[in-house]
């Protein structure tokens, strides 16, 4: 099987699982587990699928953000994928539970860009006068592959595990908060499942801004203006079962609430 064949093929059996709601094998079988171009030319050919049926990119993700993730995953560094207009849901709001195969919550800071990223160095001053706000949010990150069963390759080509996601209503700018200070909890059902730190996410989530930015443009594809940037998890993911309600509360931005139906 030549390069390119193995890449067709972890694309058809990812869009498969997604189109039947079948969790299938993980795709490392095809492309390695850490062969970096091929992962992310498997995302970006289900992305221009995606594209091509209609939807509408608003934004990117970082994930694997955590040290303590990128060790459980023997990497060095994070990923991102794509945020679509159908994924995003309002404050309050209800998933349907049918859209997910095995989610996950996980809690975020996520800025809107006014400027777009694409000239100079790309220094922290540079991403942070980019940015138009931030406001709490909740990632419900889910895997096509079986059991979570991923290697790094096999969550890059899964467009970064990216299930939904929900944004909230109160917005800071940077000149209102520090990143890197802010606390987080967040319960599932009223009970508390996580807690943790702007400084969880790589020291800052706007370092972890700044290296998607140069990173994406790095790959001809840089940050724009109106974007939506998931900067990554504050703290440990949780599972998600039919009929919770998520609630992420964050220090200067306030709370943000996620609903899924009974199934």
């Amino acid at each position: 099987m030549t390069a390119d064949d193995a890449v067709g093929a972890a694309v058809e059996r990812l869009v498969r699982a997604a189109a039947t709601r079948q969790a299938c094998a993980p795709v490392r079988d095809l492309i390695g587990s850490s062969d970096l171009a091929a992962a992310y030319a498997v995302q970006d050919a289900i992305a221009a699928r995606r594209t091509a049926e209609g939807a509408v990119v608003v934004g990117r993700k970082i994930g694997l953000t955590s040290p303590a993730v990128q060790e459980q995953l023997g990497v060095d560094q994070p990923d991102f994928g794509i945020l679509f207009e159908d994924t995003q849901y309002a404050d309050g709001e209800t998933v349907p539970y049918s859209r997910l195969l095995q989610p996950r919550a996980e809690a975020e800071v996520a800025f809107v860009l006014k400027e777009d990223l694409t000239e100079g160095d790309l220094g922290l001053d540079r991403v942070a006068a980019a940015v138009d706000y931030a406001v709490a949010a909740i990632e419900v990150a889910d895997s096509r592959v079986a059991g979570w069963d991923i290697t790094f390759a096999d969550t890059v080509a899964d467009n970064a595990s990216s299930g939904v996601y929900v944004l909230g209503n109160e917005r800071k700018t940077l000149d209102e908060f520090t990143p890197r200070d802010v606390g987080m909890t967040m319960t599932v059902t009223g009970q508390e499942v996580s807690t943790g730190s702007g400084a969880a996410c790589l020291g800052d989530p706007l370092v972890a801004v700044q290296w998607l930015a140069r990173k994406a443009r790095d790959l001809g594809q840089p940050l724009r203006a109106g974007q939506v940037i998931l900067s990554g998890a504050l703290g440990p993911m949780r599972a998600v079962a039919p009929g919770a309600t998520a609630t992420a509360t964050i220090t200067a931005l306030g709370s943000v609430t996620l609903h899924f139906t009974e199934g």
